[in-house]
């Protein structure tokens, strides 16, 4: 694969660090030289998405990853790097809108030296101990069940409404929770919420309507 790719590889070590769920994976490369009739501007940004992409390619789009940069012959040129973000988010694009400013503004950091690469990689947990949901997780029906704090409301007409009586007799405290929990109780109450606010929702809702609902409760902030 180090054929394909537009620098050479000169050195490359990694390191784990199992407590903190993390491995550092750093190389010491020298892009190839461009050919004639190539921009090496343009070149070197072509050299920086392969870098990318080639660092990225095996960790999972969730995991955290960040990226530093060192001119190893150049050493008044600073380090550079982007801080921790989800895998997807390190895009070629991300890396050379850092890096390119740095080129700008240092003529030395080119093609013909020799760079450290270093990639912190924290991988995320995913699932929850049980071998049968850890690729899946388990499911809102589940959830609802053994969370109190999880509750899945079912209506054909004013969802919206009924979730926020729910949601408000749980805060609250009301004594009639658990009925509306359970989906009993709730028609008198969502008929006095949408009075109040003034909220038509039988064609379904947005958040134009939550806001004029969120002005009925005026001591509570919700948040979606």
């Amino acid at each position: 694969m180090s054929e394909q790719l537009p620098f050479m590889i000169l050195d490359e070590t990694s390191q784990s660090f199992p407590k903190f769920n993390a491995t550092g994976r750093s190389l010491l490369i020298k892009f190839h030289s461009p050919v004639e009739e190539q921009n090496p501007r343009t070149y070197l940004k072509e050299c920086i998405t392969a870098l990318t992409n080639y660092l990225v390619n095996e960790v999972p789009r969730i995991d955290l990853v960040g990226f530093r940069i060192r001119n190893t012959e150049n050493v008044e040129d600073k380090l550079v790097g982007i801080s921790l973000r989800r895998r997807d988010q390190l895009k070629p694009e991300v890396v050379w809108a850092v890096l390119g400013k740095v080129i700008q503004s240092n003529a030395r950091f080119g093609l013909s030296d020799h760079l450290e690469v270093h990639l912190d990689h924290v991988r995320m947990p995913v699932g929850n101990g049980k071998t049968a949901e850890k690729s899946k997780g388990r499911s809102l029906d589940l959830l609802s069940a053994i969370k109190k704090s999880i509750v899945k409301v079912k209506a054909a007409l004013n969802c919206l409404a009924y979730a926020l009586i729910v949601a408000m007799a749980r805060v609250i405290g009301d004594p009639k929770y658990q009925s509306y929990r359970d989906g009993r109780g709730l028609k008198k109450p969502v008929e006095n919420l949408l009075k109040a606010s003034g909220v038509e929702l039988c064609n379904g809702g947005g958040f134009r309507n939550f806001g004029s609902i969120k002005t009925t409760f005026r001591t509570t902030k919700i948040f979606v």
